[in-house]
């Protein structure tokens, strides 16, 4: 409820106010940050800053502060504020006019350049994104990485300039909002992909992955900018209402100057000017009618769809259309005194104003974004230190900036005030003007409304409702005799039959003599005849016998009517009945409000009949009669303290205190007036509906904004620990930050478009409207954000799944990924590094020991840990420089002394500095030869070591080897071994896969270990070893590498060395398409 404090001799200055343009705010902690700023000023009383406006209004006093510090204020919190008007006092503020044109180029080539930075972005990041996901040659990196540089670089700091300028802005300010979270996002992701682009092998000495996000980065900051690009049309949108009335406003005006007619700008129309106003004009200012009548369209500002008639002496408001003739006004108000003006600014306060439901998310924003900022680092932290072995240091990386950039405050900032700004707009669209926040917050708990008779329900005026006449007279002669002695009177009762009469087109006899009967009528002569209009009273002291009409004239008066007796030449010859006439659509009023189930009461000063009269013809129970205009504020207070939340309509005049004393004052009366009325809902028609229309678009309002806020809170309390991995344990499913980033987006444009919705707000026009709405409209009030988050959860489903396809891992990451996994260090021509054949290196001269150790009661047949420990062997200490070859730590195969058994495991590492451990299983006792090969960090090749364990218990027989058949069938795939085995040189083997059932080729062999198959050779007395893979090329003769979603067969080959003649083992390994590998035996004889 907003009231007016009397001015009091205390007051030492009046208060000032100004409107600030902030720039720079993004989110709801942009907007608490500019707040305390302004409120730390000594001498501000009050500042309220809308982040949907981009506005902040500020009460202050001019005697203490002036605007230029208040501008520095916002300026040291790292904004800035541009005055859009002068400082002036409160009780003298204009109203506003539309932005300048060149205001409006500047905001449509802010549009325009961000709409270009996000394409242009987005299309770079995307085009990234393929490279990412498309298969790529591994040669190509060479020259595609840096080149990737290049271009993300520019882009980025183009692009996202103003992102990086205000976060660094903010930090320098020791503060932090949406830009911080963004910046560091993007940031992270630049610089990490960056640094990998540079020094790659420095990345893998630390342990890094090698993976660059540099699409990451672009597509999240073009999403963000995109995001906000959308923010400003959807906010333009909303402020669709003050453009509409402000473009009401015409240019010029025709003043009558010297007699003559001059078009001059409507500024230039003083006070006073004579102003002729043609058939389609807007009339320029508000004014009186001095000459002429027509019909006025007030539809722009009334919602009234019916012309106006005015003729001398009415009011018409400015920027209204003359539609049928021509009339001259004298000006009474222009400029910003103007009801237009007044209305304009009524309109952008209450779009402007902080309703209660903004201080909860105020609140929370306050903190928000230092919580994200804690909450990222922890994720990092958890990731990095309790992650899995295997990519923990990615996944780190990975969901710290997908909390970042999902986390979005934009959304609690903008859920209420862009409600707040397209309700109030299209309220004042319907003719109703919104005081401020709280009465639009409040008039959707309203349970009680109570309605003023007089100019509420009625018309506020008498007409004449009924004539009576008595036999040999007609109503017509009747009429036209009253009225003709009527025009002398000034009472209200004699206009309305002259009115009556003129309404009829009835001609008037002459009028010889007047003369008024105080409290009983009149006494006239008409053309020659005596005329007595009054009451009972004047009719006996006249001596006329009315008892023949007196019937009638009771059951009048029992309907609430007046009735007046006529006498013409002293017989008694009518009894004409007027009232205060009930407005058409009163009735209809009151049904639709007792539909919302509102208790609608009446209250007037009439006496009791008179008042129920008036209630039984609109359909009301509850009526207060006989109240005083003092008392009624009374009557007010006393239903509130039953409970009730009252809604107190009245003329805005004589009804103030009841109007103050009410939850939420609503003033009804014609636009010239209506502005300022000392209300919190004024209605610019006398339109009772209007009254429900403005109760259910508070509802539909307020539902929207608490829709904005759940929706945002839910979004950020659902999102985040999704974003930080919460879901990780279902299949290994991680957020994708690009993801991420559509999703923040999406989060706060959802918001605004939601609130959008409003503007299709339409009044109700029938009862069963309201009580049995339609079920597109019921469900339609919760389908759009849910519509949003359904389409949103299928869109995120579906393009993670398609991330996470094979073929989605053999584009460049999948690519660094895997060239990591082999343990190559990245280097130009990586297609020659990877086929390069680097023969191991002793672990003797690699000057390293690897300690195996066996538990003392290790048993055949029995799964084992074993733990291998490399140390250095000079000092001991552990060696902790260890990367994956071919996709494992450590390759072990232990066989039998004598070949007779093949098995080849992985151990992993475990908490210990160099130490990795793996579950094992020895067949049998006896002596066992164990090879273990791993490699360090930035080596080409690995380092090997051969050691024999003894297993306790009775050994088999040992099995001699004789070379064998070149065909053996494992798991109903036949492979066959052909070429042969030369000794002392490099030998060509290959090997053929077909299906033993079918004969049909196996061309699905899947990746193993990064290669396409492993093949372990070692002759006979196990003294040699040799580990090799299988290679393949294609049609141009370059080698095909064994990345995710490749497949091989039905011909591979390999190359091996056979150092002697002699008997050798070996022992072929492959991944079959179902995903079990097989392990395929020959012997061979080397010649």
């Amino acid at each position: 409820m907003s009231t007016t404090a009397p001015a009091t001799a205390a007051a030492a200055t009046e208060q000032a106010s100004c409107t600030l343009d902030i720039d720079g705010m993004t989110c709801a902690s942009c907007v608490g940050r500019v707040e305390k700023a302004l409120n730390r000023v000594t001498g501000v009383t009050a500042a309220d800053v809308n982040l949907a406006t981009e506005v902040a209004t500020v009460r202050f006093d001019p005697a203490q502060i002036g605007v230029d510090e208040l501008t520095a204020a916002v300026a040291r919190a790292g904004y800035t504020a541009t005055p859009r008007r002068e400082a002036q006092s409160t009780a003298e503020r204009p109203g506003t006019g539309a932005d300048a044109p060149g205001e409006d180029r500047d905001g449509e080539a802010h549009l325009t350049a961000l709409k270009r930075k996000w394409q242009i972005t987005l299309a770079t990041g995307l085009g990234l994104m393929v490279l990412m996901y498309v298969p790529l040659y591994l040669d190509t990196m060479d020259w595609l990485m840096p080149a990737i540089l290049v271009v993300a670089t520019v882009v980025q700091f183009w692009a996202g300039r103003d992102v990086y300028r205000a976060a660094w802005t903010a930090a320098r300010h020791r503060s932090t909002n949406m830009n911080t979270l963004v910046a560091l996002g993007t940031g992270v992701a630049y610089g990490y992909s960056a640094f990998v682009t540079l020094w790659p092998a420095a990345a893998e000495r630390w342990g890094l992955p090698l993976h660059v996000y540099f699409e990451t980065s672009l597509v999240i900051l073009a999403l963000v900018l995109a995001g906000r690009w959308m923010e400003a049309r959807a906010k333009k949108q909303t402020a669709a209402a003050i453009t509409a009335l402000v473009g009401l406003a015409p240019k010029t005006a025709r003043v009558v100057r010297n007699g003559a007619e001059v078009d001059v700008p409507v500024e230039r129309v003083v006070v006073g000017d004579l102003i002729r106003v043609r058939p389609g004009d807007k009339v320029p200012v508000d004014g009186v009618v001095t000459d002429g009548a027509t019909a006025v369209d007030e539809s722009m500002l009334t919602g009234e769809s019916l012309p106006v008639d005015k003729t001398v002496g009415d009011t018409v408001i400015g920027a209204t259309i003359n539609r049928t003739g021509t009339v001259v006004l004298r000006a009474t108000a222009v400029g910003a005194d103007t009801a237009l003006a007044q209305i304009v600014r009524l309109v952008e306060d209450a779009q402007g104003a902080k309703v209660p439901l903004q201080r909860l998310a105020d609140r929370v924003s306050a903190w928000f974004v230092p919580i994200v900022l804690g909450l990222a680092a922890a994720t990092f932290l958890a990731w990095a230190l309790l992650g899995p072995d295997t990519g923990r240091l990615t996944m780190a990386i990975t969901t710290t900036i997908a909390v970042l950039i999902i986390a979005c405050p934009c959304a609690l900032g903008l859920a209420t005030p862009t409600a707040v700004m397209v309700g109030t707009g299209r309220a004042a669209e319907l003719g109703i003007l919104i005081g401020n926040g709280d009465a639009l917050e409040t008039a959707r708990r309203v349970t009680a409304v109570v309605l003023d008779k007089t100019g509420t329900i009625t018309r506020g005026k008498p007409a004449l409702t009924g004539i009576t006449t008595t036999a040999g007279w007609a109503e017509d002669d009747i009429l036209a005799l009253v009225a003709a002695a009527e025009t002398g009177s000034e009472h209200p009762v004699g206009e309305a039959l002259v009115a009556a009469a003129t309404a009829r087109f009835l001609d008037l006899p002459p009028l010889r003599t007047f003369d008024a009967v105080p409290g009983h009528g009149i006494d006239a002569v008409v053309d020659e005849r005596h005329v007595l209009v009054g009451n009972t009273a004047l009719m006996t002291a006249r001596s006329v016998d009315i008892t023949a009409l007196a019937g009638t004239a009771a059951s009048a008066a029992a309907v609430g009517q007046t009735p007046m007796f006529v006498a013409i030449d002293g017989q008694p010859a009518a009894v004409l009945s007027v009232a205060d006439t009930v407005k058409p659509e009163s009735a209809q009023a009151v049904a639709q409000l007792q539909a919302l189930d509102l208790q609608v009461w009446m209250i007037t000063g009439d006496n009791a009949a008179t008042a129920t009269a008036i209630a039984d013809q609109v359909g009301i129970e509850h009526v207060l009669a006989e109240v005083l205009p003092a008392d009624k504020a009374a009557e007010v207070r006393r239903l509130q303290e039953q409970g009730h939340v009252v809604a107190f309509c009245g003329d805005g005049i004589n009804d103030a205190a009841a109007l103050s004393a009410a939850d939420v004052g609503i003033a009804i009366g014609t636009g010239a007036d209506v502005a300022i009325a000392a209300s919190d809902i004024t209605l610019i028609g006398g339109d009772l509906r209007v009254i429900v229309s403005a109760i259910a678009l508070s509802r539909r309002t307020v539902t929207t904004m608490k829709q904005g806020l759940g929706w945002a809170f839910g979004y950020n309390l659902l999102l985040i620990p999704v974003a930080a991995g919460a879901l990780y344990w279902w299949n290994g499913l991680l957020l994708d930050p690009v993801l991420a980033s559509a999703a923040m987006a999406m989060s706060s444009v959802s918001v605004v478009t939601n609130a959008l919705r409003l503007r299709r707000f339409h009044r109700p026009t029938m009862v069963d409207e309201i009580l049995h709405p339609p079920l597109r409209a019921r469900i339609g009030q919760y389908a759009y954000l849910t519509g949003i988050a359904v389409v949103a959860l299928a869109l995120g489903a579906g393009l993670t799944a398609v991330s996470r396809m094979d073929f989605a891992e053999r584009g460049m990451n999948g690519q660094l990924a895997w060239a990591q996994g082999t343990g190559m260090p990245m280097r130009p021509a990586m297609s020659e590094m990877m086929t390069a054949e680097v023969p191991p290196t002793d672990a003797t001269d690699a000057r390293v020991d690897v300690r195996l150790d066996l538990p003392a009661d290790v048993r055949p047949g029995q799964p084992t840990r074993l733990v291998a420990t490399v140390v250095d062997s000079g000092t001991g200490e552990p060696i902790e420089d260890l990367t994956r070859s071919h996709e494992a730590w450590m390759h072990l195969i232990a066989t039998r002394e004598d070949l007779g058994t093949f098995a080849h495991v992985h151990p992993q590492p475990t908490s210990e500095p160099g130490q990795l451990a793996v579950e094992v299983t020895f067949p049998t006792a006896g002596r066992y030869i164990v090879n273990t090969e791993f490699r360090r960090q930035g080596e080409m090749g690995d380092v090997h070591q051969r050691q024999v364990i003894t297993v306790a218990g009775a050994a088999p027989e040992p099995v001699v080897l004789a070379a064998g058949p070149r065909s053996v069938v494992v798991d109903g795939v036949r492979v066959e071994l052909t070429g042969e085995a030369a000794a002392g040189g490099r030998s060509d083997l290959a090997f053929t896969f077909t299906d033993d059932a079918t004969g049909r080729p196996v061309d699905d062999l899947q990746p193993y270990l990064a290669a396409a198959g492993h093949v372990v050779v070692m002759r006979a007395d196990g003294q040699t070893f040799a580990h090799e893979h299988a290679e393949v090329e294609d049609d141009r003769g370059r080698p095909v590498f064994a990345l995710p979603g490749q497949t091989f067969g039905p011909e591979l080959d390999v190359h091996a060395e056979f150092a002697t003649a002699g008997t050798y083992q070996l022992w072929a390994q492959f991944r079959l398409a179902d995903g079990d590998v097989i392990t395929v035996p020959f012997t061979i004889e080397a010649t």
